[in-house]
């Protein structure tokens, strides 16, 4: 029997009794309908699983008591930044998403000249604890232990001049592929929103070192262009290997 893998924002130690939150106890309750003295897995995105059993599911109270560590690694010895062009609805889920599960480990959404969507202050903290909650979901999916890093969203002015590693934009018209590359461990991807990045947004990058590259022939989606990008770094240069 398949056993539910959960993340949890407090420190695990063998021996301990972990209270859920209001958020993960109705999880635990109504979705998955797990009952007291059945196993779960805890991790809190620090490197490690943690298995247990419920020592108390009730109406007002879940509770877990952890009973072994896991020490296991499925990251990839690629550390992938990405800044990603916020875009509408859904294709910005899915692209924070598979982002998560394609490993990886910074995640920036970015405001651009053709962002179409606009952001108050409370916009912005509604979209970014929506968005974390996307990355936790999508981590406890993939079975990853380290939980990737979602950053306030910023603007691309501001971003592109704090970034390191091997930098590169995603652009259509760019005449260098990833295979042409080789990052010294670290790599930063750049990828726009519907309608791609402007001229001076590329002059902008190219100003603070990126360097446009292609996904072949074909012009792609926003969301298709960045998880394209990320499988294809995994395989020159990451796990996929």
């Amino acid at each position: 029997m398949r056993v539910s893998r959960l993340y949890v924002a407090v420190s695990l130690n063998v021996g301990d009794q972990v209270q859920l939150d209001d958020d993960a106890a109705h999880y635990v309750r109504s979705v998955l309908r797990l009952k007291q003295d059945q196993a779960i897995v805890l991790f809190n995105g620090q490197g490690n699983d943690f298995s247990g059993r419920f020592s108390e599911v009730s109406r007002k109270t879940v509770r877990v008591r952890i009973e072994q560590k896991i020490e296991r690694s499925v990251e990839s010895p690629l550390q992938i930044h990405l800044g990603l062009g916020v875009s509408r609805g859904d294709r910005m889920d899915w692209a924070v998403q598979k982002a998560v599960e394609l490993g990886v480990n910074r995640l920036t959404p970015l405001i651009t000249e053709r962002c179409v969507i606009k952001f108050n202050d409370d916009k912005k903290q509604q979209r970014q604890q929506h968005w974390q909650h996307i990355v936790q979901h999508a981590a406890e999916q993939s079975g990853r232990t380290l939980l990737a890093e979602l950053t306030p969203v910023a603007a691309i002015s501001d971003w592109v001049a704090h970034q390191q590693g091997l930098k590169l934009f995603l652009d259509p018209y760019a005449e260098q592929s990833l295979a042409d590359l080789q990052p010294d461990g670290l790599v930063t991807f750049l990828s726009g929103p519907e309608g791609g990045f402007t001229e001076p947004e590329r002059e902008l990058a190219r100003a603070a070192g990126f360097v446009p590259v292609r996904m072949g022939a074909r012009i792609l989606r926003t969301e298709t262009a960045v998880l394209s990008a990320l499988a294809a770094a995994q395989s020159l240069w990451g796990d996929f290997r």
